[in-house]
């Protein structure tokens, strides 16, 4: 049974205790191997965790097109619209090129340039999402990167599911490798005899893969390292406990580590979802994964205020709130850090997952205070320039040595003093 808390503290509500099993030797070893053995490692790998002796790594892209054509035409229809709605949301994201003029002739600004080549990481087995497959490649996309490479790990025999494949192909993947786990990052990082190297690694993963983006952080650019799945719903009196228990649900079934938590004003709402939570439970083909991770890590909380609500909300920074209020959007302006927001009683946040066209790839574990969902600009990079015409740089010569010289840099100092010489 969920916990019911009236009497809190910050330390009980803000602890996200997880049991966190250190892999970091195991992936420097994987690691290494593929960095110094390539292909080798890759097919050791593949045959010792997936079971299966390939002789390509990479999937000929006529099958994303052909699985594409061949799958359930309703998905197909949902796939496509589920597609457009991600394109047009993240179309208006990205930052632009820019560039002043100042009347002594001096041209400052910045270029904005997409990223060469990146690397998209699908994990395998129930894990494997086709949503996914669109959320991390369709900004990449509309970003304009040169090529995008999807590798996700092989079944037994060596292929790979249908509607994945399917989702590659609407979302424009390039590239598509049977590789999985650490061994696949270190490969993405390092490059193969057949896998390229990357110029950023994204897409979620188990201990192994987290781990192997952490470490090859640095060599390449990665999007987060994501943490178990979270919701955090807002109720008041209003709120369906039917509903608040089914929306905690989609959750608590993604891991034995993910959190379910409901913040309420309501006594009673507070009650009728928790007895909620324990009928729906025993309907889900998921039900023990969702029940450790509701009697792990649920918790219904009781305070005196939806302010109040949003306070501590706003402390815990959730990958996913829901405000299921009468006045959600009025209370919008109010939430301060939280991965991605949903409004009112009829948004779970499944619409989120699939549809709306929002990112689904979010900042978990507290992490929302300080980053952002995936987007546009998680696929770009700028350059700055400058440009001095000598008039400017004769006036501006002294001033440039002067803070040059307070840093004990002489040789900057002397790079902008010399000019005044030359040419004279």
């Amino acid at each position: 049974m969920i916990k019911i808390i009236e009497k809190y503290n910050e330390k009980e509500i803000f602890d996200r205790s997880e049991q966190v099993v250190d892999v970091s030797d195991t992936v420097r070893d994987i690691i290494n191997d593929v960095r110094k053995n390539g292909d080798e490692a890759l097919r050791k790998y593949c045959l010792k965790f997936d079971k299966v002796n390939l002789d390509s790594f990479e999937i000929d892209s006529k099958l994303m097109k052909s699985a594409y054509d061949n799958c359930d035409a309703e998905f197909k229809v949902v796939l496509d619209e589920a597609a457009a709605n991600i394109k047009e949301y993240h179309k208006e994201q990205g930052y632009k090129d820019y560039e002043i003029n100042r009347k002594n002739g001096v041209k400052i600004g910045r270029r904005v340039i997409p990223l060469e080549r990146v690397a998209l990481y699908v994990p395998g087995g129930t894990a494997a999402y086709p949503s996914s497959v669109l959320m991390n490649c369709i900004p990449a996309k509309i970003a304009g990167v040169d090529e995008i490479i999807m590798t996700t790990p092989p079944s037994a025999d060596g292929s790979i599911r249908a509607d994945i494949l399917a989702a590659a192909y609407v979302a424009g993947v390039d590239r598509l490798f049977c590789i999985g786990g650490a061994q696949a990052v270190a490969a993405l990082a390092y490059g193969t005899e057949t896998v390229p190297k990357v110029d950023k690694i994204v897409g979620p993963g188990n201990a192994f893969v987290a781990e192997a983006k952490r470490q090859v952080y640095g060599v390449v650019d990665i999007d987060m390292i994501a943490g178990p799945s979270e919701i955090l719903v807002i109720a008041d009196k209003s709120s369906n406990p039917v509903a608040v228990a089914a929306d905690m649900l989609s959750q608590a079934e993604h891991d034995k580590n993910a959190s379910a938590v409901m913040i309420t004003d309501s006594k009673e709402v507070a009650e009728a979802t928790a007895l909620e939570i324990e009928r729906q439970l025993k309907l889900l083909p998921r039900e023990e994964i969702a029940r450790a991770s509701i009697e792990n890590n649920g918790k219904i909380i009781i305070v005196e205020s939806i302010d109040k609500a949003i306070e501590i909300s706003n402390g815990l920074a959730p990958e996913h709130l829901e405000i299921n209020t009468e006045n959600a959007i009025e209370l919008l302006p109010l939430v301060r850090n939280a991965g991605s927001v949903f409004l009112g009683s009829n948004c779970p946040e499944a619409v989120g997952d699939y549809f709306s066209g929002t990112n689904h790839v979010l900042p978990t574990s507290g992490t929302a205070r300080f980053a952002s969902a995936l987007s546009v600009e998680d696929f770009i990079k700028s350059i700055e320039y400058t440009y001095y015409p000598r008039e400017a740089l004769i006036k501006d010569a002294d001033k440039i040595a002067l803070f040059a010289t307070h840093e004990g840099l002489d040789a900057h100092a002397r790079s902008a003093l010399v000019r005044k010489e030359l040419d004279k």
